[in-house]
């Protein structure tokens, strides 16, 4: 994830210092990613805890995401203007306090709520935190290599959080999983104000308010629909409501970014056919990634009666593929470009979808183990070349947007992923949830055969 603007001319730091910021902010991705997959697999055990459906739960991990997603950019803004380190401390202490009122939720609308809460304080953490890590290394092959370890530190998360989870709930019940933020925050609190030194941009952004609140209109009344659409009828006149509110917010979305000065997002940068593919095929890498993620802890959990312990640990050979990918993609987009470790994320992502589109309660846990593991190699390698095809051939000015746009979409793609795959198992019965999951196995290969298509926009490098 990248920050807004170009970042101001960096105090010198020691090489030390340099790294130890690094793994500061770091842990704030960390924290980040662990949470969206350790929720998911206390998923099950939450509708139990809170007598709640597979729609309510779907608003447990899309509040969040929709709130971060809808922040990113202006946290970023905020950020270049009044800090980086007081934003991302902010952000941290937001995060912190929503996960405690998560920890002690009595109901699923102030679970839903503080969720929420928690998605704007993590809007505050991975991009400022990033910009923060571009400060301190002003040598480009340095803060490449430091790149390739953020990148990593995701795919770390996804290990972590399906067994931690799981290990947690089955110990302690499925609060802990909230609880357990409130040590690391408190230590990421200590260690940022001892060892992150304070920036800002070169030239602060002007924050756009129209803009910010039209695009979290758009994004809410979106993912809304795709998870009350089942309830409500596609047909139905609320949602006939929905969709034209929907496309009157985007219609004025677009004309105020049009005639501002400086819009929250450059929409000249769609003009760009790699740009537009770049978004869509992060969207698609993290609807495939989440798609996965809800539908396997579902089937697991309900329809094959594991453990969340057992659930998280099957989940591991997805973990594996990412975090040992990414940092290989990374170095492949430097010497090779873009397009093939792209053609190899949609191969991997495509190959793994197929193989459980025939997934029934008696499919052997060897074929899931290695679908996962395809999945999982496809989504290391997919977002290096991405977010490379995003930001290739634009001046800082403009690369800084572009990347922030593409995080953007790809918490679109999990608030789209987890509504869809909601929606195609909301009410079946643990009998039939294997059945029900099929069409979602169809809809990650369908990701990955995009990311094919993305790869022919990329440019070869040079």
């Amino acid at each position: 994830m990248l920050t807004t603007s170009l970042a101001a001319p960096p105090a010198p730091l020691s090489s030390r210092r340099r790294w130890t910021v690094l793994a500061v902010c770091a842990l704030s991705m960390f924290l980040v990613g662990v949470d969206a997959t350790i929720v998911n697999v206390g998923l099950p055990e939450i509708g139990r805890g809170l007598d709640v459906g597979t729609r309510g739960l779907e608003w447990v991990v899309d509040a969040y995401t929709v709130a971060m997603a809808s922040l990113f950019i202006v946290s970023g803004a905020l950020a270049d203007r009044l800090g980086r380190r007081r934003i991302f401390r902010t952000g941290l202490l937001v995060f912190g306090l929503a996960s405690l009122v998560c920890a002690l939720a009595p109901s699923l609308g102030v679970l839903v709520a503080a969720r929420a809460v928690q998605g704007i304080g993590a809007s505050m953490l991975s991009p400022v935190a990033l910009a923060i890590v571009v400060n301190a290394m002003p040598d480009p092959r340095e803060r490449a290599r430091a790149i390739g370890v953020w990148a990593s530190v995701f795919g770390l998360s996804m290990a972590a959080g399906p067994v931690t989870g799981g290990a947690l709930i089955g110990a302690f019940g499925w609060r802990a999983v909230f609880w357990i933020n409130a040590p690391v925050v408190v230590i990421a609190l200590v260690l940022v104000a001892l060892f992150v030194p304070e920036s800002r941009g070169e030239r602060a952004r002007r924050l756009d308010l129209p803009g910010q609140l039209l695009l979290t209109l758009v994004l809410c009344l979106t993912v809304g629909l795709l998870i009350e659409g089942p309830r409500i009828g596609w047909a139905s006149p609320v949602a006939l409501a929905g969709y034209a509110l929907t496309a009157v917010a985007t219609a004025c979305f677009v004309r105020i970014e049009l005639r501002r000065e400086e819009p929250l997002m450059d929409l000249g940068l769609f003009r760009r056919p790699p740009f537009v593919t770049a978004v869509l095929g992060a969207t698609a890498v993290f609807v495939a990634l989440n798609v996965t993620l809800l539908l396997s802890t579902l089937y697991l959990q309900q329809a094959r009666g594991l453990t969340p312990l057992a659930a998280g640990a099957v989940t591991l050979p997805l973990a594996l593929g990412a975090t040992v990918c990414a940092p290989w993609s990374g170095a492949l987009v430097g010497r090779l470009g873009p397009r093939r470790p792209l053609l190899l994320a949609g191969g991997f992502t495509a190959a793994g979808g197929l193989c459980l589109v025939g997934l029934d309660g008696d499919t052997g846990v060897p074929l899931i183990l290695f679908a996962f593991l395809l999945i999982g190699i496809g989504f290391g390698f997919a977002n290096a070349p991405l977010t490379n095809t995003a930001v290739s051939g634009l001046p800082p000015s403009r690369a800084g947007v572009a990347g922030a746009v593409t995080s953007t979409s790809r918490q679109v793609g999990v608030a789209v992923g987890i509504a869809v795959a909601g929606g195609l198992v909301a009410g079946a019965d643990p009998a039939g949830l294997a059945a029900a999951t099929r069409p979602g196995w169809l809809i990650v290969a369908a990701c990955g055969l995009f990311l094919l298509v993305a790869a022919r926009t990329a440019r070869p490098r040079s």
